[in-house]
């Protein structure tokens, strides 16, 4: 095998010699490889979250005729890999390049078909989406971040222009309007960015670099929503994806042979299981008061304040890594990391409640950001939403052993397709699976915990029926926003920026439930198949060591299909023989 390819001075991973190694097992990893560096070195935001830092000081070309180049090379990139006759490549190659199949039909599909990019003007995230790391990661020196930051922002104007080029077809009013509220809210995110300059011994020179550039940011950001609102009069109400993109969708999301029809019928079966859930766990803590006050009981046991939960949310995703270290139920790596801050409010109307961001698979020192929302709209009651019972799932799901473990166990794969491939039913499923398989191992495992367990397992089931109706043009964004205020008792401001999400990401919120219920399916199988033998923990580092896959996939993995065949004698497998 030839030496590493070096891309932005890091050394690039590939998976090792295979004992059947084919012929063509370095030719189809070098395309990857080609691809990959393409990728990585037009998207230089994308670089720094892998922790390539070459190019932090650039913001990537947004111009429409740079979206349609990158459409036309992954398609000759999708024409080279089918040209790769599985025949020549062991085993292991053979399956790396069904995921780089999987990933390229994704990807074409969503920028060729799907073509979201050209009906809504998402510069404001993207610029908020390029600062944010530098600002949160700890990598190289302060100094050097922040002359980073400040060179991004000296970007920013003729960024926005760029995006503004996309705009061929009509704009979709509701996620214009978003962006509008983006807009609003970004400046806010940029002051915290100066005043963290001014605690910090960067320099004067810098410092004053970094002052300008946010002011001549700002104003590129207020021009661009002026722009924005421009299109208001002219634009679209039509988000929804349609019945058949919606299905052929489904189809290349590989849900281990499920169509929409299916699915449906299992958030439809999931959200009346979990309403029972809710309601005995209720009536163990009170038999005699109705299920909805005990839950509005629940919600007002809270902290007195946005930072003393934080503490809170910290301290509960310490109990759980220590539980899973005692109980020997997954394997946590050495050295892994994560922290937890406020979400930035540019983000806080798309992320209403928390999210997390995955370490940096090529930092020395990775660190995983787990963010919390204090509220959307400065609403009063949001502290509601940070319940004590709501915060032990919420560190669950995105923290131990959900999202973080999951993502630093995964980001340590050679496989670069695995990588890149986008498989949220696996991810955001193995979040809810860890919610579930603690409660079944003892972890804060009382009745106020489950019925925090049921209400957001409630919550996720919405979201698998809204998802499928909402883009088959079903239902509208405030028939939704009322499903899920009766379902969930959210507070309104919260479930409206959860409906207007689902918008702008067919599929993706219903990956929550579904993976769960496919990964729980999958336990089930290696339990039959296994007997005696079957180990929860060696089941759960498997599945994290192979990556953020689709389910299907895994279940192909755990079947043996990236190894290479036993050997036959006349035709007979001489394994199953001696068995």
């Amino acid at each position: 095998m030839s030496s590493p390819s070096i891309l932005g001075g890091v050394a690039l991973p590939r998976p090792g010699r295979a004992p059947d190694e084919g012929p063509l097992d370095d030719a189809f990893y070098d395309l990857v490889e080609a691809r990959f560096a393409r990728v990585v070195t037009e998207d230089p935001v994308m670089a720094t979250y892998l922790g390539i830092h070459a190019w932090d000081d650039r913001l990537p070309d947004a111009s429409r005729d740079h979206v349609l180049g990158e459409i036309a090379a992954d398609r000759r990139h999708l024409a080279e890999v089918e040209a790769i006759d599985p025949a020549g490549l062991s085993a292991a190659a053979r399956f790396e390049r069904e995921i780089e199949l999987h990933n390229l039909r994704r990807a074409i599909f969503d920028a060729d078909v799907v073509r979201r990019w050209e009906r809504h003007s998402a510069g404001i995230d993207a610029v908020g989406d390029a600062l944010f790391p530098l600002f949160t990661r700890d990598f190289g020196t302060p100094a050097q971040r922040f002359a980073a930051i400040a060179a991004r922002l000296e970007a920013v104007p003729g960024h926005l222009v760029e995006h503004r080029t996309r705009a061929t077809a009509p704009q979709v009013r509701a996620w214009q309007e978003l962006e509008i509220a983006a807009a609003r809210d970004l400046p806010a995110f940029l002051g915290e960015i100066v005043e963290a300059a001014g605690t910090l011994t960067l320099g004067a020179p810098l410092v004053r670099r970094l002052e300008r550039a946010v002011e001549r940011a700002e104003a590129a950001v207020a021009e661009h929503a002026g722009w924005v609102q421009t299109t208001l009069a002219g634009g679209t109400d039509e988000w929804a994806l349609g019945r058949d993109r919606y299905d052929e969708l489904v189809r290349l999301r590989a849900f281990d042979g499920l169509d929409a029809g299916a699915i449906l019928e299992i958030g439809q079966e999931q959200l009346a299981a979990n309403h029972a859930a809710r309601a005995a766990a209720a009536h163990e803590i009170d038999p005699a008061a109705p299920e909805l006050d005990v839950v509005e009981r629940i919600k007002s046991d809270h902290a007195p304040t946005f930072e003393a939960a934080l503490d809170e949310y910290r301290a509960a995703m310490a109990r759980a890594r220590r539980f899973l270290v005692d109980r020997r139920l997954v394997t946590v790596p050495p050295g892994e990391r994560v922290e937890v801050v406020a979400t930035p409010s540019y983000l806080r109307r798309v992320m209403p409640f928390a999210a997390y961001f995955a370490p940096a698979p090529f930092d020395p020192s990775p660190v995983g950001t787990y963010v919390v929302t204090p509220s959307v709209d400065d609403d009063p009651d949001a502290m509601r939403e940070h319940y004590r019972a709501s915060i032990s799932n919420t560190g669950i799901h995105e923290a131990y052993p959900g999202h973080h473990l999951q993502l630093t166990v995964a980001v340590r794969h050679p496989s670069l397709s695995r990588l890149l491939c986008d498989a949220p039913e696996f991810v955001e499923g193995w979040g809810m699976y860890s919610e579930q398989m603690m409660r079944e191992e003892g972890f804060d495992d009382g009745p106020e915990f489950r019925l925090a367990l049921a209400t957001d397992a409630i919550w996720r089931a919405c979201r698998i029926v809204l998802d499928i109706r909402m883009h088959r043009g079903e239902i509208s964004i405030e028939a939704a926003t009322n499903f899920l205020v009766e379902h969930t008792r959210f507070e309104r401001p919260n479930a409206l920026a959860e409906i207007r999400r689902y918008t702008s990401s067919p599929t993706y919120p219903l990956s929550y439930l579904l993976g769960k219920v496919l990964i729980l399916g999958l336990r089930d199988d290696q339990r039959r198949r296994l007997g005696g033998a079957f180990s929860l923990r060696a089941f759960h580092d498997t599945l994290l060591r192979n990556g953020g896959l689709p389910i299907s996939f895994h279940r192909r993995l755990l079947a043996g299909e990236d190894q290479p065949m036993a050997p036959r004698a006349n035709g007979i497998d001489r394994a199953a023989a001696r068995a």
